[in-house]
């Protein structure tokens, strides 16, 4: 009898674990899925961005002088900042989502884990940061800033602060989804070093 309460718990150990790893192994390649259209998306979108728009800026006797300006994203360093960043973002989800299905074959003493988990963590930071740099620049187009002297541009280039503010909401949905992606990598490395631990004698 002693023998078989020591056998109980090691079986249901293990069930627990395949019944759990079954569970989520479907959860993060369709969170990185959805976190590659939205990176994407917020990328072209931004890199697409332009508008040209012509304004009256003084007028001589009854003959308006015209000044013909274009709005684009390579005039903004923070844009230009949110739109490598999120190509990258992109770009590493698509290679993590083909490393999840065939990176079985590398993995090198069961690192591959904790490489993606740190890898993720990176791509977290980078995102965040264009994207923050991003809507710092468009909360300044939308309302300028009196105290620094600078003025507003949305009023006059409605569109492109339009696809702009677009391509914003779609980085930081993206960036959500990679926070959600990471907490479960995390959460597996935890629960897999747990197991590997109680397996040792």
């Amino acid at each position: 009898m002693a023998s078989e309460g020591l056998e109980k718990p090691e079986v249901v150990g293990v069930e627990q674990v395949e019944v759990t790893t079954r569970s989520n192994d479907w959860i993060i390649p369709i969170l990185r899925l959805l976190a590659f259209f939205a990176m994407l998306s917020a990328t072209l979108v931004m890199a697409l961005n332009k508008q040209k728009k012509t304004l009256v800026v003084a007028t001589v006797g009854t003959t308006p002088i015209q000044v013909t300006l274009t709005a684009k994203f390579q005039h903004t360093p923070a844009f230009v900042f949110f739109v490598i960043v999120n190509a990258g973002g992109s770009l590493h989800n698509l290679l993590m989502l083909i490393v999840n299905f065939m990176g079985h074959k590398f993995d090198y003493k069961g690192l591959r884990p904790l490489a993606i988990a740190v890898l993720d963590m990176m791509n977290v930071a980078f995102v965040s940061g264009g994207a923050s740099a991003a809507a710092f620049m468009g909360q300044l187009g939308r309302d300028g800033n009196s105290h620094a002297r600078w003025n507003k541009i949305c009023d006059k280039f409605d569109s492109f602060c339009d696809r702009g503010s677009g391509a914003m909401l779609a980085s930081f949905i993206g960036l959500g989804l990679m926070i959600i992606i990471n907490i479960i990598s995390i959460n597996k490395l935890r629960n897999h070093k747990l197991v590997n631990s109680s397996m040792v004698p």
